[in-house]
């Protein structure tokens, strides 16, 4: 993540919570930024130098105008401007990343070869809370280069319970064992 995505998307957030709209501004930067990912030539037309900034603008205005805050509509406007329209999947992330450090919610990443049953994602969730004491917002990856296991991933930290870990483990054994 850029500096320029921390910046921009942690004044947005300020602006947002002084204003008691941390929540609605979060859900809609979450929608604008998943419309501009599944849609990627309208993220090339918005940063593209041959277009002149008041039809990018202009362009923004017609896909967002009356649809989302006018907030969010200005600082979309802004990272358009500036040229930082491919930030905002960074800004979204950031945005996150304030909002739930201000709720006391850890941000996780459970990373497995297979998808999980709901009800084991429930108990992982519930013992990743206990073992921490906040609130838990666990997300799911699927990865099968893990082949089994489960690593998680929160405040920096990893857990890897991984088969894959574990045999990487049991190859630096055998690599330093002298025979």
């Amino acid at each position: 993540m850029t500096q320029i995505a921390k910046n921009y998307a942690d004044a947005l957030y300020e602006l947002a919570r002084e204003e008691g709209l941390d929540e609605q501004i979060y859900g809609q930067l979450q929608g604008t930024s998943r419309l501009l990912e599944s849609n990627p030539d309208y993220g090339r037309l918005l940063s593209a130098p041959k277009l002149p900034k008041p039809e990018r603008l202009a362009a923004l205005d017609e896909a967002f105008a009356n649809r989302v805050h006018p907030y969010l509509l200005s600082f979309l406007k802004l990272l358009c401007e500036r040229g930082h329209i491919r930030e905002l999947k960074d800004c979204c992330i950031q945005y996150r990343r304030r909002r739930n450090a201000d709720l006391g919610i850890l941000d996780a990443v459970a990373i497995t070869a297979v998808p999980l049953q709901a009800e084991l994602q429930e108990k992982l969730r519930l013992r990743l809370q206990t073992l921490t004491g906040k609130q838990v917002d666990l997300q799911y990856r699927i990865d099968p280069s893990v082949l089994g296991g489960i690593r998680l991933e929160y405040d920096g930290k990893a857990l890897d319970g991984t088969v894959r870990n574990r045999l990487a483990g049991i190859e630096k054994t055998l690599s330093e064992t002298v025979i």
